[in-house]
C-alpha cells in the first residue's frame, strides 16, 4: 500500500511538472490548426446526434461562425439606452469621447449569422430559465443578452433582482428568468482553519444551476490573479493543501471538475449548456505590435487576419478539457474575434484607472449573444 501511494503521489507531481510544459508544445506546435479545426465545437451526444444544428453557407456547406472579419455597420449599435447596464460597462455614459466602436459587426467568411430578433428570442423561451454562471464577464454578457431582448419590448413589464451571488432579470408578460450566478472559478471556495481555499476538486455550488432550461458557464479572469488581488490563501486537491500552483494546471483541475458535473448532472434533453470560451484582455500593447500601448486611447479594432500574440494557452486548455465531456456543450469560441477587439474595452471610460479586461455596453458581448443566438436558432 505504502508503494502504492508512493507511486500516486509521484504521478501527481510528475503531471504537474510536465502539463506546463506539454501545453507549451501544444501552443507552439498546433494552436494553430486546433484553431482552424477545432472553432465552433459542437459536441455530440452519447447516441451521437448533434446537439445543435450544424451552420449552413449559402451554397450549402460548413460555416465556421467564429471565423471571419470585422466590418463598418451604420446600424449598430443593436441598442442605445438600457436600464440594465452597469455603470462600470457604461462608456458612453463615463463620457467616452467617440463612438465608432459601436459601429462594428462581425462578418463570418463564409456565411452570414442572423440579426438577434428580441420576440423570436422570448417566443422560443417563454416560460424557461437562463443561467449565467461565472465572473464578472459573465456579468457582461448578462446584461448584454437582457439589453438585447428589452430594445425589443421597451414598454414591457420586468422585475430585477440583485444579490452578491444571485441575480434574475424576469420578463413577466413571457415568464422568462435570465440569471446570474457569481462563482469566479466554478469550484469552491471554502472556508478552512488554514484560511480560504480554493477546493480543484469541488463544486458544490454546483446545486444551484440545477433545474436550468439554459446554461452560459465561464472562468479564467480569475485564475491569472496572484498575491493580494488573489481571494484565496491555499489550493486544495483532495487531502493536499498547496500554497501555491501553477495556474495553467489549476486551472485545468478545476475545470475537469466542472466537466465531471456536466457530465454527471445535465440531462441534453432538458437542458442546453454553453461555454463562453476564453475572453481576452489588451493590457500589453505588443499583442498586436504596438509595445507601447494598452487599450486606453484604442478606437478601431486589430484588422490582419491574424493577431500578433497568437492563441492564448488557457484556450488549450479548454479544449483539452472539453475532449473529457460526454453530454453536449457548444463551446462559443469567442476568443480570437475578441481579440481583435482592442478598442472595445471601458479602459477610464467606466469608472477605473485602466480596465482592458471587460468590455463596453453597447459592445462586444452583444456580439457573443447574436453568436450563441446563431447557435440556437440558425
Amino acid at each position: 500500500m505504502g508503494f502504492l501511494q508512493f507511486n500516486a503521489a509521484a504521478a501527481a507531481i510528475l503531471f504537474s511538472l510536465l502539463l506546463p510544459l506539454l501545453l507549451l508544445n501544444l501552443h507552439s506546435a498546433k494552436a494553430d490548426t486546433f484553431t482552424n479545426n477545432i472553432n465552433a465545437t459542437t459536441t455530440t451526444t452519447e447516441n451521437g446526434n448533434d446537439f445543435f444544428p450544424e451552420r449552413k453557407s449559402l451554397g450549402g456547406g460548413k460555416c465556421n461562425i467564429f471565423q471571419g472579419k470585422w466590418v463598418y455597420d451604420a446600424s449598430y449599435p443593436l441598442y442605445s439606452h438600457c436600464p440594465f447596464v452597469d455603470p462600470e460597462f457604461d462608456c458612453q455614459k463615463y463620457g467616452r469621447p467617440d463612438d465608432i466602436y459601436l459601429k462594428y459587426r462581425w462578418q463570418p467568411f463564409s456565411c452570414s449569422i442572423p440579426r438577434f430578433n428580441g420576440l423570436y428570442f422570448l417566443e422560443k423561451f417563454r416560460g424557461k430559465k437562463i443561467m449565467f454562471v461565472g465572473d464578472s464577464l459573465s456579468l457582461n454578457q448578462w446584461q448584454s443578452l437582457a439589453c438585447m431582448i428589452h430594445s425589443w419590448v421597451p414598454k414591457a413589464k420586468y422585475s430585477v433582482v440583485r444579490t452578491a451571488v444571485l441575480s434574475s432579470i424576469t420578463f413577466q408578460e413571457f415568464g422568462l428568468q435570465i440569471l446570474l450566478y457569481r462563482t469566479t472559478y466554478l469550484v469552491d471556495l471554502v472556508r478552512e482553519p488554514a484560511g480560504t481555499v480554493l477546493r480543484l476538486d469541488s463544486i458544490k455550488g454546483g446545486n444551484a444551476w440545477r433545474g436550468m432550461d439554459m446554461l452560459i458557464f465561464n472562468t479564467w479572469h480569475w485564475w491569472t490573479h496572484t498575491g493580494r488581488s488573489q481571494p484565496f490563501d491555499y489550493i486544495r486537491e483532495g487531502r493536499k493543501l498547496y500554497k501555491d500552483m501553477n495556474r495553467l494546471v489549476a486551472f485545468y483541475k478545476g475545470l475537469t471538475t466542472w466537466a465531471r458535473w456536466v457530465n454527471f448532472n445535465v440531462d441534453p434533453t432538458k437542458t442546453k449548456v454553453f461555454f463562453q470560451g476564453i475572453s481576452p484582455t489588451h493590457y500589453e500593447g505588443r499583442d498586436w505590435n504596438e509595445p507601447s500601448k494598452s487599450c486606453s486611447g484604442q478606437t478601431k479594432p486589430y484588422f490582419g487576419y491574424k493577431y500578433p500574440a497568437g492563441t492564448p494557452m488557457p484556450w488549450v486548455v479548454l479544449q483539452k478539457v472539453f475532449s473529457r465531456l460526454r453530454k453536449p456543450v457548444y463551446l462559443l469560441d469567442i476568443t480570437r474575434l475578441s481579440q481583435y477587439r482592442k478598442d472595445a474595452h471601458p479602459s477610464e471610460y467606466g469608472g477605473h484607472s485602466d480596465d482592458c479586461s471587460h468590455w463596453c455596453l453597447p459592445g462586444l458581448p452583444d456580439t457573443w449573444n447574436q453568436l450563441m443566438y446563431a447557435a440556437l436558432f440558425s
